[in-house]
């Protein structure tokens, strides 16, 4: 099969041109796996920063966000059949989605949704994972719940942004602040739900001021984190609640302590890696996230379509990704 991965020669110092097309034999499910035919995927930092620290002897095939269809099951699979079309965010120590053909076990897999053509769908796994997770799990926030809560979004135009900005405006009685820097990426933040939207090239607490909220309850950390570490405190209320996603340097949680603000992490192949008695519950979570799709509640976060899958588009994918100032999702689709 066709597979686009990191390899050893050419990934001298781990840069771009190290994306490489190969040939690898098309694998086997067996178990719990689902055999999938790809179809999109779309990419997401963690491609980038995966590819940034290789050091390996043998070929690694990245991706994790694909929309494909069922070949073949394995001997344990109960939720799907050959010929679903399904979508996932994979697990991040297999084989990944920029292939022809890929492994995903079947309890980190839903049904696409079905008024979604699979390049829109593929924008959205990983990130809505994340988001939802962040949100109701770390956060602990109620769904058409936390009136009078306000949640203030750091990087709002990013992939896990603009579909967290969607989940916390549709689902939730919060107050949603979402930060951008450029009048493109604001005006993609306002479209995806959000009451305020602020400038984090600012200091976040003169935005907040700006709008008239001096204290935020909930922060979502996207990015940046260290930068806007000392403003983030600044702006949490007393007992708020502070989760991120980025990987800052150092941390000092230590100033944290006189608000009592709670730190939170989010990382959505926790559940995977680990094959956590609750596995599952992602099957359900991107179960509720086609529905809530269908129903028209949300809708997709693509933002550029990068035409076929293969080492020249992915490389542009990850160059762009790296700028730090795309909005939404970048897709492929098709070898």
């Amino acid at each position: 099969m066709k597979a686009i991965a990191i390899t050893p020669s050419a990934a001298q110092g781990s840069n771009i041109s190290a994306l490489t097309a190969i040939e690898l034999p098309v694998p086997v499910a067996h178990g719990h796996d689902l055999l999938i035919e790809v179809k999109a995927i779309s990419v997401n930092p963690v491609d980038t920063k995966v590819r940034a620290g290789f050091n390996a002897d043998t070929p690694r095939v990245l991706g994790w966000d694909a929309v494909g269809v069922v070949k073949s099951i394995g001997d344990a699979v109960t939720l799907f059949a050959p010929g679903d079309e399904v979508w996932y965010a994979g697990a991040l120590t297999r084989p990944g989605s920029n292939s022809e053909y890929q492994l995903v076990d079947e309890r980190i897999v839903a049904r696409k949704p079905r008024s979604l053509d699979n390049a829109s769908a593929a924008a959205l796994p990983l990130t809505a994972i994340t988001a939802w997770e962040l949100l109701f799990d770390r956060l602990g926030v109620k769904e058409n719940g936390n009136n009078g809560d306000t949640l203030l979004i750091v990087g709002a135009a990013g992939g896990v942004g603009s579909i967290l900005t969607q989940l916390a405006a549709k689902l939730t009685n919060m107050t949603v602040i979402g930060t951008a820097s450029r009048p493109e990426s604001q005006q993609w933040v306002r479209d995806a739900g959000a009451d305020h939207v602020i400038d984090h090239s600012q200091p976040l607490s003169d935005e907040l001021a700006r709008i008239g909220i001096p204290h935020v309850t909930h922060v979502a950390s996207l990015n940046g984190t260290e930068a806007h570490y000392a403003q983030l405190i600044e702006s949490l209320a007393p007992q708020g609640k502070l989760t991120l996603i980025d990987d800052p340097e150092t941390l000092d949680a230590r100033p944290l302590k006189v608000k009592s603000i709670s730190l939170h992490w989010e990382f959505m192949f926790t559940r995977s890696m680990f094959e956590t008695d609750d596995m599952i519950a992602q099957h359900h979570l991107l179960t509720r996230v086609a529905k809530l799709i269908d129903e028209g509640v949300l809708k997709t976060t693509l933002g550029e379509h990068y035409g076929t899958i293969s080492a020249e588009n992915l490389q542009k994918a990850h160059t762009q990704l790296e700028t730090g100032r795309a909005v939404g999702k970048i897709v492929l689709e098709g070898f």
